[in-house]
């Protein structure tokens, strides 16, 4: 069973968000949304997808055995018609020898240093399957906005990871590099091998990429999380 650790200030007393905080978070994935087009991303996935496929000369029957899901997700993902859990691009782009940032990103138009709030883009992915008793519960998404635009030969990714209540990522991943998080907004519950960490807004965390990680949004307000990864994954 996993330990818990519960994050408090050092006085002592959790933290709490202010009660406007509910209504900021709320505001925040509507404004990067509308520089986010979903149907549009979900189709230049397809596409890279495909081309990446085509590389490898790999059919979509032989891609879905190695990625460990069904040729028709496959088939639909790069008809623009379905966009992939986390874990479930994670493993895709594995087997493509890429990352999901590859797939996900389009060519850097610009080159420069600074990235403007209101030039953002963003890219949203399906939550794991929420369940309630026997009934499944409707999917909540989370959005990754893009602090840096991948580019080739980038060291550094650095993204907001925003989490609708109780959204959480797939099954746990692991691939080679390092990750550093701090918590802007709400709860997160990070799971790390068999240990479970709960932080509130302003605690932070360190590990290495190669130990089996997930996590989620425990809470009933939107959470939201600076995420640093090197080599760029997501």
């Amino acid at each position: 069973m996993a330990t818990r650790k519960t994050s408090t200030s050092s006085n002592g007393a959790a933290r709490r968000p202010s009660s406007l905080a509910p209504r900021r978070a709320a505001q925040a994935p509507r404004a990067a949304a509308s520089h986010s087009a979903p149907g549009a991303a979900a189709e230049g996935l397809g596409t890279r997808l495909r081309h990446a496929r085509m590389v490898q000369q790999l059919t979509l029957k032989a891609l879905a055995e190695q990625a460990g899901c069904s040729e028709s997700l496959l088939s639909k993902v790069e008809g623009g018609h379905a966009t992939p859990s986390l874990a479930t691009l994670h493993r895709i782009a594995l087997a493509l020898d890429t990352n999901i940032a590859a797939l996900v990103s389009g060519p850097v138009a610009t080159v420069t240093p600074i990235q403007r709030a209101s030039e953002r883009p963003s890219v949203r992915f399906p939550g794991a399957q929420q369940t309630a008793g026997r009934h499944a519960r409707a999917r909540s998404s989370i959005m990754l906005e893009r602090l840096v635009v991948a580019g080739p030969g980038q060291l550094l990714q650095g993204d907001i990871h925003v989490l609708e209540p109780l959204a959480r990522s797939d099954e746990q991943i692991s691939h080679a590099g390092e990750e550093l998080g701090y918590v802007l907004e709400g709860e997160l519950e990070l799971t790390l091998g068999s240990e479970c960490y709960r932080l509130q807004a302003g605690d932070s965390f360190y590990f290495p990429s190669t130990e089996p990680h997930s996590y989620r949004n425990p809470g009933d307000v939107i959470t939201r999380v600076l995420w640093i990864n090197t080599p760029p994954t997501f």
